[in-house]
């Protein structure tokens, strides 16, 4: 069964920048898909960075240029870096594992870690 733990979050001026890392434990495929989403207060979930297992990335327009997704297949970990950070930014940030070939939403969702920018 696979788990996935978030952390990273916290409270952040405009400008700022915070990393968040998500740990995946258990077995999972090989082929895999991890998404970063978020979901602020009254929104819906939002899609934010994809990275799969062969390193394609990809994200949505309101971030590119300022977060970057990694990973570290040694640490089963997959990372969100999040630069030149504003409040708009501020939401539940949630990590989702899924295989290569599921639907994008479906699979294993974090527990989510808080962002918040201040202005």
């Amino acid at each position: 069964q696979v788990q996935l733990v978030e952390s990273g979050g916290g409270l952040v001026q405009t400008g700022g920048s915070l990393r968040l890392s998500c740990v995946a434990s258990g077995s999972f495929s090989s082929a895999y898909v991890m998404d970063w989403y978020r979901q602020a207060p009254g929104n819906q979930r939002e899609l934010v960075a994809t990275i799969t297992s062969g390193g394609i990335v990809n994200y949505a327009d309101s971030v590119k240029g300022r977060f970057t997704i990694s990973r570290d297949n040694a640490k089963n970990t997959v990372y969100l870096q999040m630069n030149s950070l504003k409040p708009e930014d501020t939401a539940v940030y949630y990590c989702n594992l899924r295989p290569i070939l599921a639907f994008r939403g479906s699979g294993v969702w974090g527990q989510g870690t808080q962002v918040t920018v201040s202005s």
